[in-house]
């Protein structure tokens, strides 16, 4: 008999917050908010936090050497669906650990549990945010976040079965659609994933027939929606005008329909600020696959030879270096679309 209660935690979790560790706080401090233009708040030495909404939290940055995203945390409605997903990480034996009340109150949560995930991304889970009576002071108009969470975090993989079985384990976690795409001749097949009614909260991009990893960093990008498409059109041309690299230029999604453009952060991974996703309609909604990324758009920038052939480096090495995972949480595949 399975020892924890089947019951789904679909719709019951959304995605809260995330913690990068870098050495670049200067830097961090005006692309958030100089150029994307959110909301910060430094909490002292080796501390900073942005604001989307009137959450305390939405990303902690703390001082590290990883210069990448090191946790993943997952805002769940109530103490049953929060039960519910510990006793399932824990009956599948993996260790799960309580945070202590200075990491919750870093994070702007009330409680905190963390349990190894995906590329050695640490995942938590929370309940009842903190809200900060602080009014925000930022240069966007707002940000949608509220029930399907604050947006997507999209990671590469060279065992995207795993990793796919792993947010389907935990979270009940629904495939909504498939992309393939060819880039300099590589083929490349993206699963989108979700766990409310956001069109995905997760993508897992991989290599067709290739066991390689071509993106140093642990998470590839990161997604948050923009108000009003004013929004993004000014977060776009403060980008340009603040000298922050551009990865891709805007463009349109074929299966979100999201108009959206691409930075790069001062740690290396990609920011996605993206305008009016579609949103899934549970009964009528079924997987399909999608030929190409975009409609339109989503031109690379600036990108060189020089950068492709160190992609390619990168990948090479990951063969010898095998990505983390946790296989007892990986169970069977998601369907394909």
């Amino acid at each position: 008999m399975t020892p924890y209660d089947t019951a789904s935690v679909f719709g019951a979790v959304r995605l809260g917050h995330l913690v990068v560790e870098t050495e670049r706080f200067a830097d961090w401090r005006r692309f958030g908010t100089d150029a994307i233009g959110m909301h910060h708040d430094d909490l002292g030495t080796g501390l900073l936090r942005f604001r989307l909404d009137d959450h305390a939290c939405r990303f902690l940055l703390r001082r590290g050497p990883a210069e990448d995203v090191v946790a993943v945390g997952w805002h769940v409605d109530d103490h049953t669906a929060f039960e519910r997903i510990e006793a399932r990480v824990r009956a599948h034996g993996v260790p799960v650990t309580e945070g202590d009340a200075e990491e919750a109150h870093l994070r702007g949560v009330e409680r905190l549990l963390r349990f190894p995930g995906p590329k050695g991304i640490t995942q938590e889970i929370c309940t009842t945010p903190v809200l900060s009576p602080e009014p925000l002071r930022m240069l966007a108009s707002g940000w949608v976040t509220g029930d399907a969470g604050m947006g997507h975090v999209a990671l590469t993989s060279a065992r995207p079965a795993l990793t796919r079985g792993y947010f389907h384990t935990v979270f009940d976690a629904r495939l909504t659609d498939s992309i393939e795409e060819t880039i300099s001749g590589v083929r490349l097949r993206i699963r989108f994933l979700r766990v409310n009614e956001r069109h995905h909260t997760i993508a897992v991009a991989a290599v067709r027939g290739l066991p390689v990893d071509p993106v140093r960093t642990r998470v590839q990008h990161l997604n948050i929606q923009a108000a009003s498409l004013d929004d993004l059109a000014r977060s776009y041309e403060r980008v340009h005008e603040l000298g922050f690299d551009m990865a891709l230029s805007v463009g349109q999604h074929t299966n979100d329909k999201e108009l959206s453009y691409y930075a790069r952060t001062p740690s290396g991974f990609e920011w996605e600020v993206g305008w009016n996703p579609l949103v899934v309609d549970e009964r009528t909604w079924e997987p399909s696959t999608h030929r190409g990324i975009s409609v339109w758009g989503h031109t690379p920038v600036g990108r060189t030879i020089i950068d492709t052939l160190d992609q390619f480096r990168l990948g090479a090495r990951s063969l010898l270096s095998p990505e983390r995972t946790v296989p007892a949480l990986g169970g069977g595949p998601l369907p394909d679309a």
